[in-house]
Parts: structure tokens; sequence; C-alpha cells
């Protein structure tokens, strides 16, 4: 059987509106058949030219912390792809100390300094500034920014929504406030004065979420339910900004392909078109998308593809549902005269 020619019949039944329910979940069935068979073809095709892990002199205990290293300047003036140079640069030791983190070289580690040192350098994390997290989990953000006086807003999605989400069981999903106290990182009474915690479905930001100098979400809104609700949720944490306020997002990048890609199931992966299309939806309400460096960098570190189950380094890149993926940050400004 084509279960591509199948499924293609079965979509243009659907847009008839004679499809029944049963037809439906045939559907579904196919189309998560025609997903598998990709993932298979791709991974073998990928996954046997790239598994081979670099020599370990090149990732294992690298790079070296420098314990004398201070914030970079002008580090990050446009959005970027997870790269192992990145590691090796003074200001990765800095954030990697800050946030209570060891360093290895994993794109969530990344991801947590692509933040931190964005909204550093745009005079945003400091004394006096109110900042707004997304789907926070345990991450180590809200502490850090605690304790450099910023007040921060919290938010994760609710206890009855994390299952459906996949967070309940990988422990990524706050509960509450105490999630959060990291005392390695901010003092208790820093993080008292500072941090408020609330719940929040990211598809439904609440209204009166306004003000803030910042916000930010780290590899959360991939998990929305489609590629559309990931960009939209973007243009709703721009509202939640004061005019020119920041908003710092990492999520998924679809490596492999400008053109194929997952949508519409539990995690989806972003391709470059994506964030070209939002960035002219955010120029044409005022707002600014900072140019993208989209090079993937060429060290031996970037050329390795983890596998599940997935290592604990080096993993910058990874194989995912057939693609190869990665870590992109992007930053937006909130336009001046809305």
């Amino acid at each position: 059987m084509n279960l591509g020619r199948l499924g293609r019949s079965l979509r243009r039944i659907a847009r008839l509106g004679t499809l029944p329910s049963r037809m439906v979940a045939v559907e579904r069935a196919v189309r998560r058949m025609e997903i598998s068979q990709r993932e298979q073809r791709r991974e073998i095709q990928q996954g046997l030219a790239q598994l081979m892990l670099p020599e370990e002199a090149v990732w294992r205990g690298q790079p070296s912390l420098l314990t004398d290293a201070s914030p970079g300047y002008r580090v990050f003036d446009r959005g970027a792809l997870c790269r192992q140079d990145s590691f090796q640069q003074p200001y990765f030791s800095f954030w990697t100390s800050r946030l209570g983190e060891g360093l290895r070289y994993h794109r969530k580690l990344w991801e947590f300094v692509f933040i931190s040192q964005a909204l550093w350098e745009r005079g945003v994390c400091v004394d006096g500034r109110r900042g707004l997290g997304f789907g926070v989990g345990r991450e180590p953000l809200t502490a850090m920014f605690a304790s450099e006086g910023v007040s921060i807003t919290a938010t994760d999605l609710a206890p009855d929504g994390k299952a459906e989400m996949g967070w309940a069981e990988t422990k990524q999903h706050a509960d509450g406030k105490e999630a959060l106290r990291n005392r390695a990182v901010c003092a208790d009474d820093l993080f008292d004065r500072n941090v408020e915690f609330r719940f929040c479905d990211m598809n439904a930001v609440p209204e009166e979420l306004t003000g803030y100098d910042f916000c930010w979400s780290a590899c959360a809104l991939e998990h929305l339910g489609s590629i559309e609700k990931g960009l939209a949720f973007i243009e709703r944490s721009i509202d939640c900004l004061k005019p020119g306020g920041w908003a710092v997002h990492t999520t998924e990048y679809n490596v492999s392909s400008d053109d194929e890609t997952v949508d519409n199931l539990g995690t989806v992966l972003f391709r470059k078109r994506d964030f070209e299309a939002l960035a002219d939806r955010l120029r044409a309400k005022g707002h600014e998308m900072s140019a993208m460096d989209w090079n993937p960098g060429e060290g031996a570190v970037d050329r390795y593809l983890d596998m599940p189950p997935y290592r604990h380094d080096p993993h910058l890149k990874m194989m995912l549902m057939g693609f190869t993926t990665t870590s992109i940050g992007i930053m937006v400004r909130r336009g001046e005269a809305i």
C-alpha cells in the first residue's frame, strides 16, 4: 500500500466535508505511519553517517571553566543557533557559574546562557526592572534574575495540563514558587522579595500580564500544539512588554530542512522560513526581530548527531522525529510607538 497516496486521498475527502469520524481516525493513523517511515529513513541515512562520537579529548571535561570570566559585549547582536564555539568563550563561563550549572557541551545550557547574555547586553538584567518568564519549569533563570534585583513573574502550566504536555514525567514542570528556589544562585531574602509565581497557559496568556521590561521562554513554545501556535505565542508575548521592551525565546530548530518538518504534534520543529515569516508579521505591527545568524557551526561537537537515548554530553545537535535539530535563540524588541 502506498501510504502517502492513501493519506493524500483521505485529506482530499476530508476537505470536502464527507469524512466520517472513523475515517478521521484512519487518516490520523496513516499520518503517524508516514511520520514513522520518514523517521526511520532519515535516522538510517543521517545516523549511520554521524553517530560516531568525536575523540574524547575534544569534549570530555571540556571546555574548561574560566574562573575570572565576565559578561561579553555585543555577543548577541543577532539571533543565533547553538554552536560549539560559544561554549569556549569567557562570557559562557561567566553565565554558567552565575546559573549554578556545570560547563558541558549541552544545548539546554546554551539556551540559558543565550537568554542571560542577550538580556544583560540590553540593560534589563538590573535592579528595578521587571521580567516575565513563560514555561519556566525548574530552570535557574528565575533565581538568577531575582538575584540581580529584578522583579520576576514566573509562570508555568497549571497541574491539570502538565501531563498532557509531557512535563510531569520528566520533572520539568514547576508546581509553584518553591520549585524555583535555588540557594546556590539567589539568597532566600532576594528570592522571596523578587519572585512571584502564577499558572499560565501559553496559548491563552492573561491580559493583565503587561508592563514588563522583558520576557523569556526556554524551549517551551515548541510544545504548544503547532508551529502557528508557537509563532502566535511569540507575538502575544510582545504585548506583555513596555514599549522598547525585549522578548528573548529559545526553541527547536530544524537543521535538516526548510521544507519538510514536524507540525501539529506535541513537539514541533521550526524552520528558517517560519522565523522569516514571523519577522515580517512583527515588523507589520511596528516591532523589530533581530537579524539571525544561521551558521550551525563547523566544530567536531557541532558535527556530532546525538541519538536516543540522548547523552548528558555532548548534545548540541540531535535526531528528533527523523530530523536533525538544535536550539535557536531569537530576540524581539517591542516598538516604541504602540
